[in-house]
């Protein structure tokens, strides 16, 4: 598993995905104009890859394709990076179906946190999350992130106004490395 930088070529892998998940990812994303199916082929993905690219190259966010066996499976961003005098941005992330539950969400986001705490110097990583969303909890929770708080009716999410829940992280919540922390947690489950 490894995370790049997001590229053109990947709209096929991304809308084959993307449109075969669309009851595994819908419910947990924002609502957009238009059909699931619209919004997700591969015409579409030239204009957000775009934009995508634009948004990284201003310094706005860090967006990720998540590589398994060098295929795209998935999405990590780092958006909204905000720098003085509040240094942060929010993660967020999401993973095909056929490769879900095998650990590779948290390994990535693992690495995009340690990555904007090292090099790219940001102080705060925000995720926010809906409460029933289980597995995406469960991905912050390993990781270290805290609970900070809900915010009511949030983001327009399958079809209504939703809560969620905001976790944050920051260095000084890390004795070690996000990545170091899961391994050291992966050895002494095995133990």
């Amino acid at each position: 598993m490894r995370l790049r930088p997001v590229r053109l070529r990947d709209g096929g892998r991304w809308s084959d995905i993307r449109t075969r998940d669309e009851r595994h990812l819908g419910p947990w994303e924002p609502d957009a104009p238009g059909l699931w199916a619209q919004r997700n082929t591969v015409v579409e993905w030239p204009a957000r890859w775009s934009a995508l690219r634009a948004i990284g190259r201003r310094g706005m966010g860090l967006p990720f394709a998540l590589l398994v066996d060098d295929q795209f499976v998935g999405q990590v961003m780092i958006g909204n990076v905000l720098r003085d005098p509040l240094w942060s941005g929010y993660v967020g992330y999401w993973i095909g179906s056929h490769v879900a539950g095998r650990g590779l969400t948290t390994a990535a986001v693992a690495l995009a946190v340690d990555h904007c705490f090292g090099p790219v110097g940001l102080h705060r990583i925000e995720a926010t999350v809906r409460p029933e969303n289980h597995s995406s909890r469960r991905v912050l929770i390993k990781l270290g992130f805290r609970e900070e708080g809900l915010f009511r009716r949030y983001l327009n999410v399958d079809g209504a106004w939703r809560d969620h829940l905001i976790y944050a992280m920051t260095p000084e919540d890390l004795e070690h490395s996000v990545v170091e922390r899961l391994v050291r947690r992966g050895l002494a489950e095995r133990v």
